[in-house]
């Protein structure tokens, strides 16, 4: 797995730091592995691969040809053989195992996520990574005193059974007769056991379910410890906390300032009679007071908390992040500025004159509203369920219906970001079958970032590019090393799933390729996938409708096969924010039963199959939810549909044309012509590689 350290590292005597979403624009380092200290670079695993000759990735301009080693491609495509590296996980079980003893408790839990719920972490929070040794988004470990279990869904199934070494039982999330972490760690606590946690890992909700289910079970119960023992094992190795400056986002790109989304939040605030909010969720805070951070690859977002009143507003933020600029903006709009650290002490004085102040009677009896993701040591510094609600955060409602400025961005965005896929995927064909270029996969993703460069208003990568070939497409969330993976098999499939952040919008899109002769297997799977696509793209649904009730649409045709896929369909996407964004979204998942669509949304649609130890497909685009005008209007709803904003054509080598209903040969026709009339004018007459690429790719069926 790829990592881009957001910030120079102590051990290492260089000025360089990789690019990530800041500005000025810093030069990415990819060589920056090679300097790091073992230490670091051993505290978390990676994937890898031996291959039977070294590839330079040196790169030119993009008018110049990529110059490659001379090797024969056959033979060693042939000989790479992909792997999983694993971490021997003995020493670091033990001495959590010594610590557990020594604050007596009997299992502990390792969640994912640091004390934002941020899907995506910092390096210093990785912390699940570092005791399991398995490097995916999403997961839970639960160590007792002789057994460990990692408990991860559908995506990483693949990942994990590679990445865990013998001391690790993998709970696979959602398959049947498996529990699931919850269930696993009552069950282990039976006999009066305790089970400790960091709290400010863990969300309240769950945390209040999980300590009845244990109590249920026969455990004790579950414990609140005041330091996390896996910083504790880690020691001097954990990397440094990220101190990266903090960026002002103009109204130029935001489409709205921040004393008008205050306005609206404290207007929410009068609905619920609260005393305030307090904001945790990072992104909430970068989106309300219109500034972005680096503290976190890839996510625009810096660690901080908020508190709004109805006569007030604080941000917690460590002070140095900030320039003077950004200091005087905050002061304009009327926001204090406290340390970070400060968050716990103030909540606590806020539940104690709160208290203090329903004893004497002084005024009515209200409650600060938190997130229903917010830590549960956030809950308690707040005086728990009496001064307490929980809620779906406000400021994360108002940022999933974007703006009309947000969404021009949105589209404008993805035409450029389409320019640069088309251009990408010219250039690789181009290498790959008539250069006869050896490339690796990381090779290939950087090449897209150096296209994704050329572009206005670029800042960096949303995520870290998924390029893989081969029997790699088949791990859904697969990330490539440099050094360490495979090379672009031409006679194979090739899987691309990239994204950008720019100044006005942020991107996502997966297009899987062939630039050989693809199986009639291949053919048929990513046509299905396809028709799934389409059917999303077109369908129309009343005011209320939820993404849980559409899920089906996308996966119908490969129902029909017997087929199916491990992931959603679709995730919210932010602006110039997080590349998965809540709370909209399309799939299972009990949130999207709770939370309809809305004009404004925009989220993704990204149906898939994969072949384990053969292929993965995978087809995304990113679309707005708008209204759509209807012959009649039952019940006097409003009836919305779909804008696609993505402008990347689909692989014609792979379409299988006898799977096709002549409505869906004229919308892929329609997208045709609307990638052509958007895209085409940008890119230069004399590059006449990828005019011809894109003119063949949009032909009419």
């Amino acid at each position: 797995m790829r990592y881009i350290w957001a910030r120079p590292i102590k051990l290492v005597e260089t000025s360089v730091r990789p690019f990530c979403c800041t500005r000025p624009l810093q030069t990415q380092a990819r060589v920056l592995s090679s300097i790091l200290s073992s230490r670091i670079r051993q505290s978390i695993p990676r994937y890898t691969c031996r291959a039977t000759h070294p590839i330079t990735s040196k790169f030119t301009s993009p008018s110049v040809p990529y110059q490659p080693s001379p090797h024969n491609r056959a033979i060693h495509i042939q000989k790479q053989i992909l792997e999983m590296e694993q971490v021997n996980t003995t020493e670091r079980l033990s001495a959590l195992r010594g610590l557990m003893k020594e604050h007596n408790v009997d299992i502990y839990i390792v969640p994912s996520e640091d004390s934002h719920a941020s899907e995506y972490i910092a390096a210093c929070d990785k912390r699940r990574a570092f005791i399991s040794g398995f490097t995916g988004s999403a997961g839970t470990a639960v160590v007792t005193l002789d057994k460990a279990a990692l408990a991860t869904d559908g995506r990483y199934f693949n990942q994990a059974g590679k990445q865990l070494d013998q001391n690790w039982h993998l709970l696979k999330t959602g398959l049947q007769d498996v529990p699931t972490w919850q269930d696993w760690t009552a069950d282990e606590s039976a006999g009066g056991k305790k089970v400790g946690v960091d709290p400010t890992l863990i969300s309240s909700p769950i945390a209040d379910k999980l300590d009845e289910s244990i109590k249920k079970a026969g455990g004790a119960g579950l414990v609140a410890l005041p330091e996390n023992l896996i910083d504790l094992v880690w020691g001097g190795d954990r990397p440094p906390h990220p101190t990266e400056p903090v960026t002002l986002l103009s109204i130029e790109y935001s489409g709205k300032d921040t004393a008008s989304k205050l306005a609206d939040l404290r207007k929410e605030l009068e609905k619920k009679k609260a005393a305030g909010f307090v904001l945790s969720l990072l992104d909430d805070i970068a989106w309300l007071f219109n500034l972005r951070g680096n503290d976190i690859d890839y996510n625009p977002v810096f660690f901080s908390y908020g508190l709004v009143t109805q006569d007030s507003a604080t941000l917690y933020v460590d002070s140095a992040k900030l320039s003077p600029e950004i200091q005087a903006y905050l002061a304009d709009n009327k926001v204090d500025i406290k340390p970070y650290g400060d968050i716990f002490a103030d909540t606590e004085a806020l539940a104690a004159a709160a208290a203090a102040s329903e004893s004497s009677n002084e005024t009515p009896k209200t409650k600060y509203l938190i997130s229903t993701k917010a830590s549960w040591a956030l809950k308690l510094a707040l005086g728990g369920d009496k001064f307490v609600e929980e809620i779906r955060t406000p400021v994360g409602d108002a940022k999933a219906i974007k703006n009309d400025t947000e969404l021009r961005g949105m589209r404008n965005c993805h035409i450029r970001d389409g320019v640069a896929l088309i251009k990408f995927f010219a250039w690789l064909e181009d290498q790959l079958l008539v250069q006869k270029t050896v490339l690796d996969e990381v090779q290939a993703a950087d090449r897209l970032e150096e296209f994704r460069k050329e572009q206005e208003h670029f800042v960096g990568l949303s995520f870290d590019t998924i390029s893989s070939t081969g029997p790699n497409a088949a791990v859904i969330h697969y990330k490539p090393e440099p050094g360490n993976c495979a090379i672009v098999d031409p006679n194979a499939i090739y899987l691309c799933d990239s994204g950008a952040q720019f100044l006005d919008g942020t991107t996502d899109t997966t297009r899987t390729l062939h630039f050989g002769t693809p199986t009639p297997e291949e053919k048929t799977a990513y046509t299905l996938v396809l028709k799934g696509n389409i059917a999303l793209d077109q369908v129309v649904f009343p005011k209320g409708t939820t993404g849980f009730a559409i899920d089906a649409l996308a996966r119908q045709y490969l129902w029909k096969y017997g087929l199916d896929y491990r992931h959603g369909t679709g995730h919210g996407v932010g602006s110039f924010l997080n590349v998965h964004e809540g709370p909209i979204g399309i799939g299972t998942r009990k949130q999207y039963i709770d939370v309809p669509l809305a004009p404004g949304n925009v989220l993704s649609i990204e149906p898939g199959y994969y072949e384990d130890g053969k292929y993965g497909i995978r087809i995304e685009n990113l679309a707005i939810v708008k209204e759509v005008k209807t012959k009649h209007q039952f019940g006097d709803k409003p009836y919305l549909g779909f804008e696609h904003v993505t402008m990347v054509p689909y692989c014609r080598n792979l379409i299988d044309v006898n799977l096709l209903t002549q409505d869906e040969k004229d919308w892929l026709n329609a997208s045709s012509q609307e990638i052509l009339k958007n895209v085409l004018g940008r890119i230069a007459e004399d590059d006449v590689l990828t005019r011809k690429w894109l003119e063949r790719e949009t032909q009419p069926f």
